[in-house]
């Protein structure tokens, strides 16, 4: 089974030294082999067959310098330390980058693993080298911070070293690259991590800086260690076939140069072929439910010239040589993508009816799309570039400004996946502007890209001239027009922070309501943080509140507790985030107090239910929810009355319930008393369920991407196989009643395969 969050028996995770022989990766195409030792004169050799100067006597010394503070350190696999930094430094330089950023790779571990000092690297090797080597250092561990919010904050920290010189992220993603390489040698849980993080942060930021081989790379890397399964699948289909396939793209590049060689042209064309990557054409076929035959771009063909009015002319003979496919053409060149790229991208059909892609760009925009971000930073373009890579590091400032508005380090996490997505759409203004956004952004999105007075003051929209409402779903090629309003007091609604979809527009949402209504934050925050603590019982008295909260104070930043009140009102503490950890440090704190207390005497209201206690408004009671059964609001529920400990509150069909009655013990039934939800219970619980399926690979995907939408937490999951061929899904969510957990099964046995869902545990 495909996508399992929880391997349940340790899973053979066979290393591959070249995960897709046909994946085209140029510029790593001569580096040895994965397990090869690297050494000093490898770099040296490289150096001299470039044309690019280089200070060969820095790179050595920090080399010396490097292989002294790591001697006798090993690295998993039982090799010299030493060999990691000499292997970042490869790839670099096979990036075609400078004397300082090959020195600092060679250095970027010194620090953090080494007594070796930032400052004894500042002296030897200059500030350059030493605010590279500290870009790249992960923080030192705080004690108080989860495994999630340590890697938050490290990926904070190079964001923003990355925001003041970009050196520092190509640094990390090829220290990421070398890592991805040789993680054979790691164990299974450390595996699945590395590549988990790998795909949801480092992989996106090399797609977003244009770095094409180092991105394909970390994403088949990655998702053959998260699932094996389907990489082997997809690996054996394509391998089925490889002769055919090599076969058939010869043939069309034949073709193609035959045609273009009787046309002028500054100098020939150079043809290439390729195919798509394993994870690419996975993402085709189980994330978009495509069948192998429906992917058309899985064969490309590339063709490279000298001007841009030449790659519009071999589009034209690429068109009366073979049919186009409707709706596949689109124009890179008149409108890049997020990361710059240009080319022109068509789908055509030749006389064997098999679909391919046929990509056409200049030399220049050639060693964009490979190097990316690399091939044109402002050490090599000088001032005359500086614009230009002002504008590429646009998302990095917008991502860091997104972060900060919010108090919760693991936001971070989230914006790296949602703002710095691959997918993107193209949204035109009135005026012909294209605006670049992440799919299902909507009008309010749009607005705030354009100006954030525009989002603030937008009333309205209007998509190819019809009205729609502030949460439609953009999509690329439509015209949106924002109609605003002309009261200058006018600002955003709280409700936006749930339709918006780009941390962009949220930031600007949330500075808003932090400037203007720090008063009505205040009010807001308090009244929500006292309705959370009323749900889960948590009874702080006033005077001990601060203490109480000191921990999230530093958390996020807040000196007072009208700081954090107003932190809460204006959105940037998420109170769903911070409860648990709450509740866990309460019970520490006061459950043993509250133990010692005799049981309070519950006096029922007034209900509709004869005798009957309604749970929302019982007083200086403590309730608690029977984890044998997992109640929900909506199912017939009976309370339990223990010593000390309130009201264990369990479902009439538990089975510890039922076998009281059997035995009809007075002394058992007078502790039993009749309980009921109140009418609006709003009360989140945990429970169980099971589904049954045929197995397939890409069935947890599609269950889990149901429980996502439906913005179902889920606390853990796990999958195995059955003895009759089946598999079983299980996972425990937290839910608000059967009610929705009746709508959530319907849409579950709706998924192609599913046999059976029911609630476990009843």
């Amino acid at each position: 089974m495909s996508n399992d969050k929880d391997y349940n028996s340790e899973i053979p995770v066979p290393f591959l030294n070249n995960p897709n022989p046909e994946m085209s990766t140029d510029f790593l195409k001569d580096i040895p082999d994965y397990d090869d030792n690297f050494t000093i004169d490898m770099i040296v050799e490289k150096i001299l067959k470039d044309d690019k100067q280089y200070d060969l006597s820095k790179i050595i010394t920090a080399y010396e310098f490097a292989a002294k503070a790591h001697k006798g350190q090993k690295r998993s696999s039982g090799q010299d330390y030493i060999i990691h930094p000499l292997a970042v430094a490869y790839i670099l330089l096979e990036l075609g980058m400078d004397t300082d950023t090959i020195c600092a790779a060679l250095l970027h571990d010194v620090v953090e693993d080494t007594p070796v000092t930032l400052e004894e690297i500042r002296k030897r090797f200059g500030q350059d080298v030493a605010m590279l080597v500290d870009g790249v250092t992960k923080l030192n561990k705080i004690p108080t911070f989860s495994r999630e919010e340590q890697q938050a904050e490290n990926v904070r920290k190079i964001l923003l070293a990355m925001s003041q010189d970009i050196r520092v992220m190509i640094i990390k993603l090829c220290d990421r690259l070398h890592n991805m390489r040789t993680l054979k040698y790691r164990p299974i849980e450390k595996q699945r991590r590395t590549a988990l993080e790998t795909m949801n942060i480092y992989a996106p930021i090399a797609h977003r800086l244009g770095i094409r081989a180092v991105k394909e790379e970390l994403e088949d890397l990655s998702f053959h260690y998260l699932d094996p399964y389907a990489y082997a699948e997809i690996e054996g289909i394509l391998e089925n076939k490889k002769e055919e396939r090599e076969a058939f793209i010869v043939n069309i590049k034949e073709r193609i140069a035959q045609r273009l060689k009787d046309e002028d042209f500054t100098e020939p064309p150079q043809i290439e072929g390729r195919v798509k990557s394993i994870y690419g054409i996975y993402k085709k076929i189980f994330v978009h439910h495509k069948s192998i035959d429906q992917i058309f771009d899985k064969y490309a063909v590339r063709v490279i010239v000298n001007t841009v009015a030449e790659c519009y002319n071999v589009l034209g003979l690429i068109h009366d040589m073979f049919r186009p496919l409707p709706n596949r053409f689109k124009d890179y060149i008149s409108t890049p993508k997020a990361n710059m790229y240009q080319s022109l991208h068509t789908t055509v059909l030749g006389k064997e009816s098999i679909p391919f892609e046929v990509q056409i760009r200049t030399w220049d925009m050639h060693k964009t799309a490979e190097y990316g971000i690399a091939a044109h930073w402002k050490y090599k373009e000088g001032i005359k570039g500086k614009d230009k890579m002002e504008q590429r590091l646009a998302w990095v400032r917008q991502v860091i400004e997104a972060q900060q508005t919010s108090d919760d380090v693991e936001e971070i996490v989230n914006i790296i996946k949602n703002d710095i997505a691959p997918e993107d759409i193209v949204v035109m203004t009135p005026k012909g502007a294209s605006i670049l956004l992440p799919v299902d952004s909507t009008v309010i999105d749009f607005a705030y890209r354009i100006h954030t007075q525009i989002g603030h003051k937008t009333v309205g929209a209007k998509v190819d001239g019809r009205i729609v409402p502030l949460d439609y779903k953009l999509q690329t090629g439509q015209i949106c027009e924002i109609i605003t309003s002309k009261d200058p007091d006018k600002g955003p609604n709280r409700a936006w922070l749930d339709i918006v979809k780009t941390n962009e527009a949220k930031s600007k949402i949330r500075s808003w309501f932090k400037k203007e209504c720090r008063e009505e934050n205040i009010v807001h925050g308090k009244n929500e943080l006292e309705r959370e603590f009323k749900r889960y019982r948590i009874k702080v008295p006033e005077e001990e509140l601060e203490a109480f909260l000191a921990d999230d104070f530093k958390r996020h930043n807040c000196s007072s507790l009208e700081d954090f009140y107003a932190s809460i009102g204006y959105g940037g503490i998420m109170l769903s985030r911070i409860i648990p950890r709450l509740k866990d440090k309460y019970q520490k704190l006061y459950s043993a107090d509250d133990s010692d207390q005799p049981l309070p005497v519950v006096q029922p209201k007034a209900s509709s239910k004869k005798n009957s206690i309604i749970l929302d408004k019982i007083d200086d009671c403590v309730v608690k929810f029977a984890q044998c059964c997992n109640p929900l609001p909506g199912d017939e529920i009976v309370g339990f009355i223990t010593r000390g400990h309130g009201i264990s509150v369990h479902t009439t069909k538990c089975t510890n319930y039922k076998a009281v009655l059997s035995r009809n013990n007075p002394e058992e039934l007078e502790r039993w008393c009749e309980i009921q939800w109140s009418e609006n219970s709003d009360t989140l619980l945990q429970t169980s369920i099971e589904v049954t399926a045929s197995d397939r690979v890409g069935l947890v995907f599609d269950i889990t991407a149901i429980l996502t939408e439906a913005r179902i937490p889920i606390v853990h999951s796990s999958s195995r196989n059955l003895k009759n061929g089946n598999a079983l899904f299980e996972a425990t969510i937290t839910i608000g009643g059967t009610d929705q957990l009746k709508n959530l099964f319907e849409k579950i046995k709706k998924v192609n395969g599913v046999i059976a869902v029911e609630r476990a545990s009843i």
